[in-house]
Formats: structure tokens, sequence, C-alpha cells
């Protein structure tokens, strides 16, 4: 993995996401100790959260929402 100083990742830019195309992650570092405070990663390494389920409630059935549901406030009182 490739690191870069903020200034230098900064002056970079370019080159860095170059890097980060080719499929290698870049950190990005802080400091003199060189703490790392961000990563570049490729999209395809980006790990989207797993969905949701329904626990102990599963083996009951299946649960949709549609996109064009709505309540109106008195609705959502009354309930």
């Amino acid at each position: 993995m490739v690191q870069f100083p903020i200034a230098e990742a900064k002056s970079r830019f370019s080159e860095v996401l170059k890097i980060v195309e080719s499929g290698s992650p870049v950190a990005i570092t802080r400091g003199k100790k060189r703490e790392v405070v961000a990563y570049f990663i490729h999209p395809s390494e980006y790990e989207k959260p797993a969905e949701r389920k329904l626990g102990d409630l599963e083996h009951w059935g299946e649960i949709t929402f549609s996109d064009d549901w709505k309540m109106t406030d008195e609705e959502f009182l009354a309930s």
C-alpha cells in the first residue's frame, strides 16, 4: 500500500487517483508519526452494507415497502 502525507497527496492528486484506478489502495497520513487518517480505495473494493433481516420474525412472512407509500399526519397520529 502506498502512503502519502496530506500535502503531497494534494499536490500529486492525479497520480494518487491513477494508483487507486490500478487497484492499489492509498493511505493518507498526517504528522511526523505518519498516522493514517484516510484511505482511497477502488469502488470495486468497497463493500456495501448487508441487507437487514427481520430477525425472529423472518419465518412469519415477507415485508415490502413501496416507493409510493404515503401516510398523512392524521393517519399516522390515529394509528
